[in-house]
């Protein structure tokens, strides 16, 4: 125990990494996120929700053109201490030009959502599937994970392929007990040490882990979000424009119902997984139209860059775009939500976000037959677009 208070307290105070709840309700991370009391009979619902087999109730919003005109269905994943709330910034006049329908929900224990005792890999797709049929939104549809929210989005490769129409993943968290990754490239990253310890605690000592998070030598949420080992600079501005991490904050924490919304998304998302993303077929090997994207911040210092190249590299089917100056909240850069659209809708490369493959194919033993390097190609940094598909009729 001391060994690990001592790790923790030096993580947190030596710049390594680690809401204000008003009554009975708490904002969060980065876009008016909250979890609700479990007695929710003492305020007024504000959002739709559905409700789902199981009795549980999930609410959303929808944004864009309506969905019986709509061209393009999307479901966004919002990510951890989040909620339906978070700023998706796609410019309204794309929105329209294309046709474009959004909806965003609470997952399960956020917002106005109820919590899911049973919470898994394979709830979280069957929880997007339900609420795009109650919905109505068509057979097929898109889907955008942000951040944690990617454990969802990859469970929807996993077990609805014949539902999706694209797929894209906004740093994604990656999880090291996956199987195929290499002990040689996870070894001696401390985040792992990090997460294995969170997870342990949260498995077999969840109400020390509730005192300990508590405690009033960890830094504030404030102070975090100012710091570089978390964050890069591009974030660290990001970061003064947005509500920030008030989810996670020492008086949020303290209520019960937000630690455990967040203490159940973790033990999931780095848990043991039912399978191996590495090891995932390409879910549209006929279809040219449809395609998987991951988006990477190359200066993440929440996700490496050099394992999300790795992954990508091992799902050659997986369109990998990488942002140069990017930390991990690029969701929040001007201009790259609109990116992300243009390229999973209709198929366009912007070459400013393309990797050297040289680096790429390196880490998975791969020679490169003709990479694109910035340091070399001058145009790699103008916002050219390549087609990376067929765009959808």
């Amino acid at each position: 125990m001391k060994r690990f208070g001592h790790h923790l307290k030096r993580l947190l105070t030596d710049n390594k990494p680690s809401q204000s709840q008003t009554g009975k309700l708490c904002r969060g991370f980065c876009q008016g996120s909250k979890v609700v009391s479990p007695n929710q009979d003492d305020f007024a619902m504000v959002s739709p929700r559905i409700k789902l087999r199981d009795g549980r109730h999930l609410a959303y919003l929808e944004r864009g053109v309506p969905k019986d005109v709509a061209k393009y269905k999307i479901i966004i994943v919002h990510g951890f201490g989040s909620s339906k709330e978070m700023n998706f910034l796609a410019p309204q006049e794309l929105i329209d030009e294309l046709g474009i329908y959004l909806l965003q929900y609470d997952r399960a224990g956020y917002g106005e959502s109820d919590p899911n005792p049973k919470r898994s890999l394979k709830s979280e797709a069957l929880d997007i599937q339900e609420l795009a049929d109650q919905l109505d939104i068509g057979p097929q549809f898109y889907v955008i994970g942000v951040s944690m929210g990617s454990y969802a989005t990859w469970s929807c490769l996993q077990y609805l392929p014949h539902r999706l129409a694209g797929l894209a993943l906004i740093a994604p968290v990656i999880n090291y007990k996956w199987p195929s990754l290499p002990k040689t490239l996870i070894r001696e990253d401390y985040r792992r040490k990090l997460v294995q310890w969170a997870r342990w605690f949260a498995s077999h000592c969840p109400r020390l882990l509730h005192w300990w998070v508590t405690q009033k030598w960890l830094p504030s949420a404030a102070v975090i979000e100012k710091n570089p080992a978390f964050f890069n600079k591009s974030d660290i501005d990001i970061l003064k424009t947005l509500p920030g991490f008030p989810m996670l904050t020492k008086d949020s924490l303290r209520e019960q119902v937000v630690f455990d919304t967040l203490r159940h998304d973790w033990r999931v998302a780095f848990g043991k997984w039912e399978f191996d993303p590495l090891k995932l077929t390409n879910p549209f090997p006929h279809n040219t139209s449809s395609s998987v994207h991951i988006w990477q911040g190359y200066e993440d210092k929440v996700v490496p860059s050099q394992l999300q190249r790795f992954v990508s590299g091992k799902l050659p089917w997986i369109h990998y775009h990488e942002v140069p100056d990017g930390g991990h909240l690029i969701v929040y850069y001007r201009g790259l939500c609109e990116a992300i659209l243009r390229a999973l809708l209709l198929g366009q490369e912007y070459i400013a976000y393309r990797p050297n493959k040289s680096a790429l194919f390196a880490l998975n033993g791969v020679e490169d037959k003709g990479s694109c390097s910035r340091e070399e190609d001058p145009t790699c940094r103008d916002h050219l677009t390549l087609p990376l598909h067929t765009p959808k009729d």
